[in-house]
């Protein structure tokens, strides 16, 4: 990869405007991006030697704006907003070198296993947003399916309650989180589900400056089952021995046939974490020295942080140490591509 030249970032951008959520202006933005690439002299993306992915995680409203269901605000308290700001004057500053952008999208209907409509306590309530759901208190019948959810999904509630026994266990077994009720989020067709207004401008402004195009990839829609990595859900088969879902093995080849893949998004220590950590896995079962085709961008991700509730920031540490010992790399986006990127 030769040296390169950050570029300037195009007037257009307002920082101000990150935790904001707006209408991207695509007739705009467009015409601003050939007139950029022109000006700039930036080539198309095919034409690239090393090819370059950004991979950035989740980096949606219900989880970047403040005030939305998930707001990732780390120990700021607007962390996801600084990443933000951040990430998109990477892509902006680096724009001739990322070949292509692949969003993920966390993408969720009302009842799924880790929402509050799916279980209930023996007076038939809810759980409230943030509890943790262990498999003795489903052993002990402190939590249990809802009945009513039954039908919503196509299964006799019998067989529903033996599965959520399983599943909780399967989690323990595997050595994973707690199942954690999450408040609704990402849900489908919603604000909360849309890319960040000044993220969804840049990948825009990227794909019509250098001819690319975003890879959109969908992920959460499964209701019996968490799916914080993109490449596969947290539990594969049922309490039978039966598939209820599978790795996403496309997605994991499109990403290793690149020469680099950055990665960024929301949060670092769960849907970024577990997706990364996924990959390492499919990595070392491969060609463990893949793993130093990849670049963790830190200062684009921040962990989830409910102040006097939880603090996943250590968990979220020791993850990311555990990948740069594999051979991946920390990285800073300030940081000029040819300061860190091995040459192709």
């Amino acid at each position: 990869m030769p040296a390169t030249t950050q570029l300037p970032i195009p007037a257009h951008f307002d920082a101000a405007k990150v935790g904001e959520v707006w209408r991207v202006p695509y007739q705009a933005t467009a015409a601003a991006a050939t007139d950029w690439a022109q000006q700039q002299q930036i080539p198309a993306a095919a034409q690239d030697r090393f090819r370059l992915c950004l991979l950035a995680i989740d980096v949606q409203n219900t989880f970047c704006i403040p005030d939305h269901e998930l707001f990732v605000g780390g120990h700021s308290g607007l962390g996801a907003v600084e990443d933000n700001i951040r990430l998109c004057e990477f892509i902006y500053r680096n724009l001739s070198q990322i070949t292509q952008i692949a969003l993920t999208m966390d993408t969720h209907t009302a009842v799924q296993i880790f929402h509050p409509a799916f279980w209930i306590d023996a007076a038939g309530e809810h759980p409230a947003p943030m509890t943790l759901i262990a498999a003795s208190e489903v052993e002990q019948g402190l939590w249990q399916v809802d009945p009513a959810i039954a039908p919503a999904l196509h299964q006799p509630y019998e067989t529903l309650q033996a599965y959520a026994l399983h599943y909780v266990q399967a989690l323990t077994q595997q050595e994973k989180y707690l199942l954690t009720i999450w408040p609704y989020h990402s849900m489908l067709g919603g604000i909360g589900h849309a890319i960040v207004s000044s993220v969804e401008q840049a990948c825009l402004f990227h794909n019509l400056a250098r001819h690319s195009q975003t890879r959109f990839e969908i992920k959460g829609g499964n209701p019996l089952t968490e799916n914080y990595s993109v490449l596969q859900p947290e539990v594969l088969s049922d309490q039978h021995q039966q598939a209820i879902a599978q790795k996403n093995s496309g997605f994991l080849q499109y990403l290793l046939d690149f020469d680099a893949v950055l990665i960024a998004g929301q949060a670092k220590s769960h849907c970024v974490a577990w997706t990364i950590a996924d990959l390492l896995r499919e990595i070392q079962a491969t060609d463990p020295k893949l793993a130093q085709k990849v670049y963790l961008l830190e200062d684009c991700s921040s962990p989830v942080v409910v102040p006097g509730v939880i603090d996943f920031t250590e968990s979220a540490e020791m993850a990311y140490a555990r990948f740069a010992a594999a051979g991946m790399h920390r990285i800073n986006s300030s940081d000029p591509l040819e300061n860190w990127l091995q040459l192709a």
